[in-house]
């Protein structure tokens, strides 16, 4: 679809260049006076000196740079190459402050307005439902308000992206008259109801995604009907489960993530999805076994079925099946495959019921400890750093969409996920501040950890008793400015000993703001001598702010210290017990001192007897 967007816009350049070289094409003054106002309602400054469709540097970016593309483009094909007409207007990443234009109903040949990544407000005009758009594309601004039902009468209509943006109410149903419709994009909004009916008229899908918003009812049986679909992603979007079993017949889907579900139980049949690439059905509460079935998707790269009720034997061969395989956080029966957190590529912390409920994860326990410890310290991503005498440990592993990684401290790390949507090859778990720093001990702050769905560390070879845990947050990827880079949301929930001890937790709403420290501090009891701390993405916030792969827990550093007195170096903590043993002893022997010394007159008390009988 993009190289044929790009041959088109090439061919219609090009002409327009051939049109300019022999002195014959122009832009009617009445499209030129549109433009003079469209420009005033997006807050946009182009050079009205020249011809807008002369292609010269303030109507197109020669060599532009990938998601920051700035260009109007023109048709110069009409009445024998003498006039030219506007087809097109994409202005990405620019930031403009205005709101959208209603003008562009003037522009009788447009065919696609785009303008991802700005800042832009206010309200989707409704006259833009008379005109004859092939792409909608308005990702990443502040829009408001509800999908005009007029959208509808776009039977042109191939590409509609509203993600990240402030719309709400539910959706009309006159999108479901869309025919020619291939992607609808709607993530991170806050749409209601249920998802209207008439969508099951939409056959040409390709993409649709709906996560983040606040929808209801149950995912609805009419996906059967988009036996072209290709991609679907529907996390935390309010829909309750369960899948439909009528998701079989979606024979040509490759990225499949359905996640956060309520009400879900059974284990979707997925064994004629011969093209899948990309599965995640984590945190669907699934149980039960998985299928045989399940034993076709031998092509699948990315494959998460962590935080599920799942049951059953993890077999040898189950465990290496798919590049990246991850089974955290479920109650399997471990093979052979018990014995180890990590399986080539495939992630086994914490994925069978004992390590559920004993909190000593069954491939650690063979972890022998040589004396109890008292503390850990983190600095989550980035170097080894001392601050005010404590040393924070480096947390420099590369970390891959399913890893557990046991340090050289008393600590560990299972992470789940891959960034998905970033058009990169190879995902960085780690990452360095691009916002400014203002704290104290900016060292710690620099560099963070990231996952894209889970992040556990893991404390182990701890003395019993209470602990305080200080969390250090600082969001270094976001901008606190007035542009496209402050509108992300980053949101995820945090767990501590299994509990959630805070949800929907966003870095930046805290009193620190962009780019400054957040400390969170949490209470917790160690019992068996190990301390787990968990942040996990629930499908909630944006995902393409600044750029496509930003999104899911982000973590600084961590501090974990006793809330007792920890012995003397090389000495060895007495127990409650012991001491009172001892303050008793010393009692017994205080006692035996003093009627030693009454009875011998050095208190006084036998001299007064002695005289008291004679």
């Amino acid at each position: 679809m993009f190289l044929g967007r790009f041959f088109l816009v090439w061919v219609i350049g090009f002409s327009c260049f051939l049109s300019f070289a022999f002195g014959a094409a122009l832009l009617p003054d009445d499209e030129v006076e549109v433009l003079r106002e469209i420009g005033k309602t997006l807050g946009k400054n182009w050079n009205f000196s020249v011809d807008p469709c002369s292609g010269q540097e303030e109507w197109i970016t020669a060599i532009p740079v990938k998601r920051s593309e700035n260009a109007v483009t023109c048709n110069c094909s009409f009445l024998n190459s003498t006039v030219c007409h506007v087809v097109s207007i994409v202005l990405k990443s620019q930031s403009l402050p205005g709101v959208l234009p209603p003008e562009l109903a003037r522009l009788p040949y447009l065919q696609e307005i785009d303008v991802t990544r700005n800042y832009l407000n206010g309200t989707i005009p409704r006259v833009w439902g008379s005109m004859q758009l092939v792409n909608i594309s308005l990702l990443g601004n502040r829009l408001s308000g509800s999908i005009p039902k007029e959208l509808g009468n776009i039977s042109t209509l191939v590409t509609l992206n509203l993600e990240s943006n402030w719309l709400s109410g539910v959706l009309p149903p006159e999108l479901g008259n869309l025919s020619n419709i291939e992607r609808i994009l709607i993530s991170s909004n806050n749409f209601t109801g249920e998802l209207p009916e008439t969508l099951a008229r939409l056959t040409k899908l390709e993409d649709f995604r709906i996560s983040d918003n606040h929808f209801t009812g149950k995912i609805p049986n009419f996906i059967q009907n988009w036996t072209n679909l290709e991609k679907i992603a529907i996390q935390a979007s309010g829909l309750e489960g369960p899948i439909p079993s009528s998701i079989s017949l979606l024979e040509k889907l490759s990225d499949m993530r359905i996640s956060d579900i309520n009400g879900n139980r059974a284990f979707p049949p997925l064994s004629k999805m011969k093209n899948m690439k990309t599965l995640d059905l984590s945190f669907n509460k699934l149980s039960g076994e998985i299928p045989g079935s399940f034993n076709s998707l031998s092509d699948v790269d990315f494959m998460y079925l962590t935080g599920n009720l799942l049951t059953g034997l993890v077999s040898d061969s189950t465990s290496r099946k798919g590049d990246n395989f991850d089974l955290s956080y479920n109650n399997f029966t471990l093979g052979s495959s018990g014995t180890s957190c990590q399986e080539r590529n495939v992630n086994l912390f914490a994925s069978s019921s004992l390590g559920n409920t004993s909190g000593v994860v069954p491939c650690l326990k063979s972890l022998h400890c040589q004396r109890s410890l008292y503390s850990f310290h983190i600095n989550c991503g980035g170097d080894e750093a001392k601050i005010n005498g404590v040393t924070y440990g480096e947390d420099l592993d590369l970390a891959s969409p399913s890893r557990f990684f046991q340090s050289r401290y008393n600590w560990a790390f299972s992470s789940t996920g891959n960034f998905m949507d970033d058009n990169f090859d190879k995902d960085s778990y780690t990452v360095k501040n691009t916002s400014i720093l203002s704290m104290n001990n900016s060292q710690l702050y620099v560099k963070a950890r990231v996952s894209p769905i889970s992040l556990t560390y893991y404390g182990f070879c701890l003395e019993s008793g209470n602990y305080t845990v200080n969390l250090h947050f600082a969001e270094i990827m976001f901008t606190g400015d007035k542009t496209y880079s402050s509108l992300g949301r980053r949101i995820f929930d945090i767990y501590i000993q299994g509990k959630l001890v805070q949800k929907d937790f966003n870095i930046a709403d805290e009193d620190g703001g962009v780019g400054k420290e957040v400390i969170k501090r949490f209470r917790a009891v160690v019992t068996n001598s190990t301390l787990e701390i968990r942040f996990y993405w629930a499908g909630k916030g944006t995902t393409a702010i600044p750029s496509r792969g930003i999104y899911g827990p982000l973590i600084s550093a961590i501090s974990v210290v006793s809330d007792d007195e920890p012995p003397p170096e090389g000495g060895k903590k007495i127990s409650a017990g012991a001491v009172v043993g001892i303050v008793a002893a010393g009692l017994c022997i205080v006692f035996i001192v003093l009627g030693i010394l009454w009875w011998k007159g050095c208190l006084g008390g036998k001299n007064s007897v002695d005289q008291v009988l004679r």
